[in-house]
């Protein structure tokens, strides 16, 4: 979305809500209402940079099925309070709370500027039960790994631009592994079960071989010389089974290439282990709302635009030396 002012509160909530925000009541709106949304994606990630006025809002509770994703906010300008679950965060410029989108929660803010960072609930893997205990909680951002998340969540909303799609994961990667770090240390230094650094070796192995297409429950069990049982012991309280772990893997994988590689769809589907490019076009329209091959036909009319764009660029330099 355009860096733009916008002046309507109605079309602002539309796109709050088109950059995957939930919709919020807004208890302080005034006829003079300005505010501005910019976004941007980060591979998996979503970096929402906001200026609001004074508000004073309230966000329903949410369908389960609305609830992929985690938000976590990092205040940059002005003064808010955020209640949320067991949470009550009172947040100055650099701070930041954890957010479930699935909850209702209530806010109050003087005139402010904050990024938010929407990230798929599995790459975050945090237990239920830890969900609970930091959701709504302020993690001080003016020291320690909250201060890293704080400063590199501001930069990134400014520049996550212009990354390769392998560039782009890797990047989104460290900034979910520094987020995991600050609600670790906001937890306290908890050691993790056994059964839970065993399924993050195994999350670990199967991103580390996507691109495997004999990857299966079978041969990952085997590799970690446990049942296939035993497996699906493992992840049968997460989000998603192994199968459907290592098809969705996959299929962010395809799509953060698709988007900035300029292979064709059979090609890319074939790298990440979809052997079958008709089951692989109904998966992903299925997971992400439309056609594989539009998102390249999309990425390839951009990438003509920006050609375009620097060569009468380049003719107009020309023309005035």
């Amino acid at each position: 979305m355009g860096n733009r002012v916008i002046s309507d509160l109605a079309t602002f909530q539309d796109q709050l809500t088109a950059s995957g925000i939930p919709p919020l009541v807004n208890r302080l709106a005034r006829a003079d209402f300005r505010a501005r949304i910019v976004t941007r994606e980060l591979g998996p990630l979503r970096l929402i940079s906001l200026d609001t006025p004074e508000s004073a809002c309230v966000g329903k509770e949410r369908a389960a099925r609305d609830g992929d994703n985690l938000a976590v906010k990092v205040l940059t300008r002005g003064r808010t309070r955020i209640e949320q679950g067991r949470g009550d965060a009172e947040l100055g410029p650099g701070d930041l709370v954890l957010l479930d989108p699935t909850r209702p929660y209530r806010f109050e803010s003087t005139a402010s500027s904050h990024v938010t960072i929407l990230l798929p609930r599995r790459e975050l893997r945090i237990r239920p039960a830890h969900l609970d205990r930091v959701v709504g909680v302020r993690i001080d951002g003016s020291h320690g790994p909250g201060a890293l998340v704080s400063a590199l969540a501001r930069e990134s909303a400014r520049s996550a631009t212009g990354f390769r799609a392998g560039e782009a994961l890797r990047s989104a990667a460290a900034v979910v592994e520094l987020i995991a770090v600050s609600l670790e240390a906001r937890l306290g230094d908890e050691q993790p079960a056994p059964d839970e650094r065993l399924r993050d070796r195994i999350i670990g192995y199967i991103d580390a071989r996507l691109a495997d297409p004999d990857l299966s429950p079978p041969g990952v069990a085997a590799a970690h010389h446990i049942s296939v049982r035993r497996l699906h012991k493992l992840f049968e309280d997460q989000p998603l089974t192994v199968a459907a772990l290592i098809r969705r893997r996959r299929l962010e994988r395809c799509r953060a290439e698709l988007t900035g590689s300029g292979r064709t769809v059979t090609a890319v589907a074939a790298r990440w282990g979809f052997s079958d490019p008709a089951h692989f076009s109904k998966l992903f329209k299925t997971t992400y709302g439309y056609n594989a091959r539009a998102l390249v036909t999309s990425n390839r009319a951009q990438m003509t635009k920006t050609r375009g764009t620097g060569a009468e660029q380049d003719g107009d330099h020309q023309g005035t030396e």
